[in-house]
């Protein structure tokens, strides 16, 4: 990679004796579940700072529609749960990780309904009957709790919001973007907490005893993807530049089914309208999953997101269709109406036509790199979230488990960084921020059509299907765009947001051009199966040319007790 990536620090030279400065002692950065979750674990005797690039509703999270996946049936056990997300991650999960998950997830689940989130419950209204489970894509039984049918994310978001504004100890600066993390050098690099600006108030330093990362993902590296405009790769970035360790950052998990029409967003359709029936046809009306795996339309998401790949290419056909057809309008409308008043716009009766559906981008599965406890190497930096690589997801996340993951992280990284207040603030805060960039002599690149390049060669060449030799030419058009683009001094969002989505797509190529095989979201059209020697986690790091690799990692057999 060109060495620019590696060796800018700042995004823009502070002048820091001109700067307002705040202290606290946490700041989160990210207002979705993680970051909340985060927040409410903290504690009310510590300040707490909490920055959202923009407003409530605008997160991943607030966009989720499926549910939350958690073992609550007496028909359901941890095992299983555990069982289908080692399956669905392709040999790569860390089963740590993924036991510690799934085995808080009940208590998580119980915590808000007590916190008053309303999940959907068997008999509708009727609040002392047993919640509404639902089965998604690689669950072998229902386990997937909802609110309003398809509005999960937003229910659970409110739910959140409601109770961090109760809490006189928490301070929420929306609208606040954050630009970078500030380090302290040594044999440790230490965060000390970051440089924002806001509309209003132009560019702050916050000061913080111990940061957590909670920005989510980077579904806006590419053209088609069911994220919302604030899905940047930002957080990403910024650990990345403070000396982060980031991995699998090959995996991106493409949504089979995402409205195409047109002209129009691609709109998530969620998976779960597949778990309550509807099944996938190509343009003849043929039903075609049960040909790809014995799971057939409840397989998990990249053989489905391959699947119909395989069966337009077939049927030489832009697109496939959701059939729903069996719910009936009135049934659809009651279990999903948030996806049914979109249908609606575009005059679509699902319970008479099939929808046209095709793959977007959708989660970011790799990330910076945490411990069980929320730590990356950084120390003072936790993160929890789409954010990071936990263990949890591996090469593809199982269905609903994103929420799971952001509630439980995010509960951890709010309860652990107090460690960061034992010992006080640690060499104290430095007076001024300097980072020592000359400005460009080389000519401007126009942002916009940089953004469109990268979006779409990300999406022809670093999407579902890659190929060594195309991957070879992205990485050095991202040399190219890094050298008019990452060298410039930028005083907005947009810039900012430009430069970041450089670096995160850039560490993606590179990443995907490594992993010589396929693998869970990973499809290499010219390694079209798994190789045991990439049976490892690739760890990337600013300054390092190849990347680390690290085992995955296994429970231990516990021996049996002798008799």
């Amino acid at each position: 990679m060109n060495s620019i990536f590696d060796e800018r620090r700042y995004l823009i030279p502070f002048r820091a004796t001109l700067l307002p400065q705040i202290f606290t002692d946490v700041l989160i950065i990210g207002e979705g579940v993680a970051g909340l979750r985060a927040a409410l674990a903290v504690g009310e005797d510590r300040e707490v700072i909490i920055t959202s690039k923009a407003e409530l509703g605008l997160s991943n999270t607030s966009w989720a529609q499926g549910g939350i996946a958690a073992v609550l049936s007496e028909q359901d056990t941890i095992e299983s749960h555990v069982e289908d997300t080692l399956t669905a991650g392709a040999g790569l999960c860390d089963e740590p990780a993924v036991r510690q998950v799934i085995e808080a997830g009940p208590e998580r689940i119980r915590e808000l309904i007590d916190w008053g989130m309303r999940f959907d419950r068997a008999k509708p209204g009727d609040k002392s009957s047993a919640l509404a489970l639902g089965r998604e894509g690689g669950h072998s039984l229902p386990r997937i709790v909802h609110a309003d049918g398809d509005a999960t994310g937003r229910e659970l978001a409110i739910t959140l919001d409601r109770k961090v504004r109760e809490r006189s100890n928490v301070r929420v600066f929306q609208n606040c973007f954050v630009i970078d993390l500030v380090t302290l050098d040594g044999s440790t690099p230490r965060c000390v907490g970051a440089i924002t600006h806001h509309p209003k108030y132009g560019l702050q330093v916050i000061w913080a005893q111990a940061t957590i990362l909670a920005t989510g993902g980077a579904g806006h590296v590419y053209r088609e993807t069911t994220n919302p405009a604030v899905a940047t790769g930002d957080g990403l970035a910024m650990a990345y530049r403070a000396g982060a360790k980031l991995q699998d950052m090959a995996f991106m998990q493409f949504h089979p089914t995402t409205l195409y029409i047109a002209g129009a967003s691609r709109s998530l359709i969620t998976e779960a309208v597949r778990g309550e029936g509807a099944f996938l046809i190509d343009r003849n009306g043929y039903r075609f999953m049960p040909d790809y795996h014995p799971l057939a339309d409840l397989a998990p998401r990249d053989v489905v997101t391959q699947s119909i790949l395989a069966q337009m290419a077939k049927t030489n056909f832009t697109h496939v269709f959701l059939d729903a057809r069996a719910l009936g309008t009135k049934g659809f409308a009651e279990r999903f109406p948030g996806i049914f008043a979109l249908l609606k716009k575009f005059e679509i009766d699902p319970g008479t036509k099939p929808i046209p559906i095709h793959p977007s981008a959708h989660y970011m599965v790799g990330g910076v790199i945490t411990d069980d406890c929320a730590r990356t190497n950084v120390h003072g930096l936790y993160a929890a979230g789409e954010v990071t690589a936990t263990g949890l997801h591996g090469a593809n996340r199982l269905a609903s488990n994103s929420l799971l993951e952001g509630l439980v992280f995010g509960e951890i990284a709010g309860r652990v960084c107090k460690e960061m207040f034992e010992n006080g603030p640690g060499g104290g805060r430095p007076a001024r921020v300097i980072a020592d960039i000359r400005l460009s002599d080389r000519s401007e690149l126009d942002l916009d059509d940089v953004l469109s390049s990268l979006r779409s060669v990300m999406w022809r060449h670093v999407g579902i299907e890659r190929d060594g030799e195309r991957l070879a030419e992205v990485e050095e058009m991202f040399d190219f765009w890094a050298r008019y683009t990452l060298d410039k001094i930028f005083d907005d969002r947009a810039g900012w947001e430009a430069q970041n989505l450089l670096l995160v797509g850039a560490l993606m190529t590179r990443a995907a051009k490594w992993r010589r095989e396929s693998r869970g979201t990973h499809l290499r059209t010219d390694c079209p199966r798994p190789v045991e020697a990439f049976h490892v986690h690739d760890i990337w790091q600013r300054g390092q040319g190849e990347p680390q690799t690290a085992p995955v990692k296994a429970t231990p057999v516990q021996p049996k007790p002798a008799k």
